[in-house]
């Protein structure tokens, strides 16, 4: 019949071995999920860069509607595109740019704001990795420690 605490030792020895495959299983779990989370956070950047040049194009067609009835209007009514016409043109050519400017920016800032997203979803995922990894370890070692106690 077996001894049983040598029975004991192993049942610890056996707890700790599958404590420790478990722990690397989740730490790696952790990695992945960070990477994850940060190939998303990219994935949304490209997004916002389509849709900040999609929101500028949508602002420079506004404009071009906007120059076109202001030409309409002032050839309308006979008066040539000089003096205040030509300045009102003018007005609407830079603020449309200084609108362009400003939607670009936004857009910039939005794009950053995801590539910091992006750094610190892999960062924590690795941080989360390494301490379930030490935990991992822990677990064996403290197994292999009680077996020997058992064993003693």
């Amino acid at each position: 019949m077996i001894d049983p605490l040598t029975l004991a030792a192993a049942a610890t020895a056996t707890s700790g071995v599958m404590g420790f495959t478990g722990g690397k299983g989740a730490a790696k779990s952790a990695a992945a999920i960070g990477e994850y989370n940060a190939q998303l956070a990219e994935r949304e950047r490209e997004l916002l860069k389509i849709e900040t040049a999609q929101n500028e194009a949508n602002l420079r067609k506004q404009s071009e509607r906007l120059v076109a009835s202001q030409r309409q209007a002032t050839a309308a009514s006979g008066i040539q595109m000089a003096g205040s016409p030509l300045q009102a043109l003018f007005d609407s050519y830079m603020n449309t740019e200084f609108d362009s400017l400003q939607v670009m920016f936004a857009g910039d800032v939005q794009q950053q704001a995801k590539i910091s997203e992006a750094a610190l979803a892999r960062a924590g995922g690795n941080a989360r990795k390494q301490a379930l990894q030490t935990q991992a370890y822990q677990t064996l070692l403290s197994s292999g420690s009680r077996s020997a106690q058992l064993l003693a």
